[in-house]
């Protein structure tokens, strides 16, 4: 049985991809969506859990339905 990638990395992952892909750095992504650049670092390396509510005012600055930040690797 395969493993399963746990939710904090799988966010993580997403969150990273996500603010690449819109050719945004740490620090634009978070001013735009209100948290400190430190913060922000510490969800893409996973060491945070990120509420509802820091899901919400990411996906609104990147433009994404939250759903995306829980997408499991292409072809699973």
């Amino acid at each position: 049985m395969a493993t399963r990638m746990d939710l904090r990395e799988l966010f993580a992952t997403n969150l990273r991809r996500l603010r690449h892909d819109k050719g945004l750095s740490q620090d634009e992504l978070a001013c735009d969506a209100e948290m400190s650049r430190s913060y922000l670092a510490q969800l893409e390396t996973g060491k945070y859990h990120a509420s509802l509510k820091i899901i919400g005012r990411l996906a609104d600055v990147l433009e994404v339905d939250p759903v995306e930040f829980l997408k499991g690797p292409a072809g699973r």
